[in-house]
């Protein structure tokens, strides 16, 4: 058992974290700062990139587990260390993960203060940011110090889809580890071992992952993450004309924020009763006006959570949508490999008989687009409006 048995298709990553471990360990024990050399396996600030889906928080805690570990092999995944890592409970290992749009100074800048803590109980201080793409270029400024000349027992590990999304001073200053998407058969090994999945759901379930283990997990397990997904498909293949495009684009919309609003309002409330007790504001009570703020505050934190939940949850439609116009591409070009959505096999044929690859191209281009358009702060209906229409049959 280790804590790297669960890294899907990563062996070469895993094979340079253990030897990073080792050297670690290695590190730790000597008598001197026990600061990591240039010429090691091991480095202080760690940049760990790949596409949704390959596991970048998941390595990551990995690697802090065997950082961290006291077995007899770093990452032996039996150690309390190493449990507690991975439960998220360590008290040397931070997780940042924003849930608004960007990760502010404001946070960035108490983070560093954070990281000059000496560690308590392991033998690092390790800091994962999982959302590094999310910090502006004066965020990322504030950081550049620190991981320039980090103290000897602080480990950085920054968390994006590519080397791009950070500057390059940053990047510069980091060791890179560099994912791949997993072979969906990996993933569907993985769904059945650890979830007790049927190996045939498995598949199919990674399949129309596109090899992302979270949604793959999602998709085999729960059953209104499969109707949603169905919905959707379904949508996009009924589009017909303009009037269809325009109404398939509000009901998925509201579909992601239903989702959001589900995914994120529960722990409102939990936040919210907390804090009225802890003012000590009883049920149907008048607030004070020393505590509106707070609660104003805390409502403002909620809005920020739910329209990153909403684009989240748009963004996973659209990667949906062009795996679905890939399909139909591959059948118009004969490419003779497995469809991603092989359960809709029939309305895919359907179709790509009835357009031309150009057609597909293009769809799949406006799918593109609206991404980008979703990422740059565009009303997200009138992106999901403009996308659809773009879907409908032309000529």
């Amino acid at each position: 058992m280790s804590v790297f048995d669960d890294l899907v298709g990563q062996a070469a990553v895993r094979a340079q974290l253990e030897r990073a471990a080792i050297a670690a360990r290695d590190l730790a024990e000597r008598t001197t700062d026990g600061e990591a050399d240039r010429d090691s396996a091991m480095s202080q600030a760690w940049l760990i990139t790949g596409p949704p889906g390959s596991g970048r928080s998941l390595v990551a805690r990995a690697f802090a587990a065997a950082l961290q570990c006291t077995g007899p092999a770093p990452g032996c995944g039996r150690c309390r260390a190493c449990r507690t890592v991975m439960e998220g409970k360590h008290p040397d290992v931070e997780h940042v993960a924003t849930e608004g749009v960007v990760i502010t100074v404001d946070q960035t800048r108490d983070l560093v203060g954070r990281s000059f803590v000496s560690p308590g109980s392991g033998a690092w201080r390790v800091v994962i940011v999982e959302d590094a793409d999310r910090m502006a270029e004066r965020t990322t400024n504030v950081l550049l110090k620190a991981i320039e000349e980090p103290p000897p027992f602080t480990v950085w590990m920054l968390c994006t889809p590519s080397p791009e999304d950070v500057m390059t001073t940053i990047r510069s200053r980091c060791r890179g580890v560099a994912l791949a998407v997993p072979p969906a058969s990996d993933v569907a090994a993985l769904l059945v071992r650890r979830d007790g999945v049927a190996p045939e759901e498995a598949l199919r379930a990674a399949r129309a992952a596109q090899s992302h283990v979270g949604r793959a997990r999602a998709l085999a397990t729960d059953s209104a993450v499969r109707r949603e997904r169905d919905l959707l498909i379904g949508e996009a293949l009924a589009i017909r004309g303009t009037a269809d495009a325009v109404l398939a684009a509000h009901r998925v919309h509201a579909q992601a924020v239903a989702a959001a609003k589900k995914a994120t309002g529960d722990r409102f409330e939990r936040e919210e009763a907390e804090l009225k007790r802890t003012l000590g504001i009883g049920e149907g009570a008048r607030i004070p006006p020393a505590a509106r703020a707070q609660l104003r505050e805390l409502a403002e934190n909620q809005k920020r959570r739910t329209t990153r939940a909403q684009r989240d949850e748009l963004d996973r439609a659209m990667i949906d949508l062009l795996s679905l116009y890939r399909d139909v591409l591959t059948v118009q070009l004969g490419a003779g490999v497995d469809l991603v959505n092989q359960d809709f096999d029939e309305g895919i044929r359907a179709v790509a008989a009835e357009s031309d690859p150009g057609q597909s191209v293009r769809r799949m281009d406006a799918i593109a687009q609206a991404r980008t358009r979703l990422g740059g702060n565009v009303a997200p209906l009138l992106v999901l409006e403009a996308m659809m229409v773009a879907l409908r049959p032309q000529g």
